[in-house]
């Protein structure tokens, strides 16, 4: 047997979920950095505390791969995750902003920093089956076009969310600053519709997909290509969460090959993520960097936001290119030239003029993240075994937030003692990141590619 072919309207609501995901990611890289210095945070601590979102993505998402790899019930395998975790973060996203209101109970910074906690737990609880999904659902041949779709909506959701506080402020007129000095109300109003569109996007996938059963994954025949792995398993003794150091040990040469190159793109994404504010308002505003309060922050902070979200407007239209590209060149070296454009990118914030020429970088950016969130899935997703498919895409996510840990752990005190607190060093070092992720492309071996390299 082979899983039936889906149209690419049923690939779109499948997926239509991570549209409200990336809303709520895109917010919080836009703005979180700009909240914690209004609550306090000084520019070298912002990496410590975006140590929480990968601590999150390390803990939670292999865990929970595990268990929805072995739940089913009347609610079905993957949909009870994305509810969940679409709840929790929609609380984190509505609180965080607002965290002086628990001002009597502890300080602004650290509720800010906890409800920045909950967000990222929770979108993780939701995205790791959103991805092990596409593997259960789709043929081989199909996989490429879902991750796609799935960059598509993350592209399509992180604009409306980078975009979003621009637009209310210089649309709708609501205003950009706090009299006293807390965080402005169109700040919080976007916050707030991110979690509204978060909610109602996963309810759309929830409701419009139908899952397999275990018993029709174990009939069709890309499963029967990994008999021996469902043997063993089956002859295994009774499965726990323990289990996934085990899998971690066995992974397979694809996924260990493809993890360096994950190294290297996160651990470039991790800066671009927690500096560009302040890189681009001291460097292209000629803000002082002290300054994380003035009405030109918060016109570079929401310019940060806009650039953002063309990066992920490029990577929406950019994914549904990357089929037919990967199609005529493979897609080791679409992922390459990708990483090598985005990576210029980066490089070249330091050198433009002005803000205005920011775009251009970001169009570059974009065209590496739409490859970044889709080409290494669709070569990873052919070398593991499809009753495996949630563990191990828990355990590749090892790769994505291990880089970040990392970057959160010493980017801090690069800025201040390498880079005098020049952040825009800390962008550049980020392109530098991209290019040798794109030369290790080069050692990993593809094993369904129908363009053999």
């Amino acid at each position: 047997m082979e899983k039936r072919r889906l149209s690419f309207w049923q690939i779109w609501n499948m997926s239509f979920g991570f549209l409200g995901i990336q809303m709520g990611f895109a917010l919080q890289n836009a703005n979180a950095s700009r909240i914690l210095q209004i609550f306090g945070a000084d520019v070298h601590e912002l990496s410590w505390f975006w140590i929480i979102a990968p601590l999150m993505g390390l803990i939670v998402q292999p865990i929970i791969g595990h268990y929805s790899d072995k739940t089913w019930g009347k609610f079905g395998r993957r949909k009870p995750f994305f509810l969940v975790g679409a709840l929790l973060a929609s609380i984190g996203l509505i609180l965080m902003p607002q965290a002086e209101i628990f001002i009597a109970l502890l300080p602004a910074l650290w509720v800010g920093a906890g409800m920045l906690m909950i967000m990222d737990a929770s979108f993780n609880i939701a995205m790791e089956p959103f991805r092990a999904l596409v593997g259960d659902n789709l043929r081989t041949d199909q996989r490429t076009l879902g991750f796609s779709v799935q960059t598509a909506l993350i592209g399509f959701g992180a604009v409306i969310g980078s975009w979003l506080p621009y637009v209310l402020t210089n649309w709708f007129g609501v205003s950009n600053r706090d009299e006293d000095g807390g965080v402005p109300m169109h700040l919080i109003l976007s916050f707030v519709i991110g979690a509204v569109i978060l909610i109602g996007s996963i309810l759309v996938s929830i409701f419009s997909t139908k899952e397999y059963s275990p018993e029709e994954l174990a009939q069709f025949e890309d499963e029967m290509a990994h008999q021996k792995t469902k043997v063993a398993d089956a002859n295994a003794k009774e499965s726990s969460v323990l289990d996934i150091f085990d899998d971690f040990r066995k992974m397979p040469t694809t996924m260990r090959q493809l993890s360096w190159v994950q190294f290297f793109s996160w651990f470039g994404l991790f800066g671009m993520w927690v500096f560009t504010t302040p890189a681009i308002a001291h460097h292209i505003y000629g803000l002082p960097i002290s300054d994380s309060k003035s009405e030109a922050y918060q016109n570079a902070g929401d310019w940060v936001g806009v650039l953002f979200g063309i990066y992920n407007l490029v990577s929406a239209f950019y994914a549904f290119a990357l089929p037919y590209i990967a199609k005529k060149i493979g897609r080791k070296l679409t992922h390459s030239l990708s990483l090598i454009i985005g990576g210029l990118g980066l490089i070249s914030i330091y050198f433009v003029p002005n803000e205005n020429w920011l775009i251009l970088s970001m169009v570059a950016v974009g065209i590496a993240w739409a490859s970044i969130l889709s080409m290494p899935y669709a070569i990873l997703a052919g070398s593991i075994s499809p009753m495996k498919m949630g563990v191990y895409m828990g355990i590749f996510n090892f790769f994505v937030v291990i880089p970040q840990i990392i970057n959160a752990l010493i980017g801090g005190p690069l800025v201040k003692y390498v880079y005098h607190d020049n952040a825009i060093f800390a962008l550049v070092t980020s392109g530098v990141s991209f290019l040798i992720a794109a030369i290790l492309v080069v050692k990993v071996q593809d094993v369904d590619d129908l363009i053999k390299q």
